[in-house]
């Protein structure tokens, strides 16, 4: 009987990929394989930062108590709206899951994600209490030096420890200063 020939180069990385992808290291739906293993240990960290009863879930008590450590007012409202954006009770998992399905169908420019990482931190006023906002910059996710911040507040005006979030919102969106409102709303200008 004769040998069969012996496989091609092609044929062997045909089976090898086949292989690969049957172990599911081809991508897929894992929603882990969308963010880098950083990332994924930068929000493990913000997760285990908010569950403050260490009991591996993130509740209405987590809620509330990370945000009055960081000097963000938070309405009953706001705890029940962040609560029902989560079909299931927010684990680590369904963390990921969430924050996966924003980045596909909601905010994917790293712009936008910014803003609304500001926003979150702005009171009803639409004011963000500088020493919440350092104190966050400083500890979380790309963590910045105090001369950092110190610069980015030298950017933006402060009016009684407080800087205007829109104004920030449209100094990182690139609006020149003339479509930048006044940085005490209400205040009037003086006339010419």
């Amino acid at each position: 009987m004769p040998e069969a020939p012996a496989p091609t180069p092609a044929a062997s990385k045909k089976k090898k990929d086949k292989k690969k992808a049957s172990k599911g290291g081809g991508g897929g739906s894992n929603v882990f394989d969308q963010f880098s293993q950083k990332q994924v240990a930068e929000f493990k960290e913000g997760f285990q930062f908010m569950d403050r009863d260490k009991d591996g879930i993130i509740g209405r008590g987590d809620i509330r108590a990370t945000a009055d450590e960081v000097g963000v007012n938070l309405s009953e409202q706001q705890i029940d709206q962040m609560l029902a954006d989560c079909a299931a009770s927010i684990n680590f998992t369904q963390l990921i899951n969430m924050f996966g399905t924003r980045q596909q169908g909601g905010a994917t420019d790293e712009d936008e994600v910014i803003v609304a990482a500001f926003k979150a931190f702005a009171d009803e006023d639409g004011k963000i209490e500088c020493d919440s906002l350092k104190t966050a910059l400083m500890t979380f996710g790309d963590k910045y030096s105090e001369k950092e911040v110190n610069h980015f507040f030298e950017l933006a005006p402060i009016e009684e420890n407080k800087i205007n979030c829109s104004l920030v919102c449209d100094m990182i969106l690139g609006k020149t200063q003339d479509e930048v409102p006044p940085a005490a709303p209400g205040a009037e200008e003086p006339e010419e």
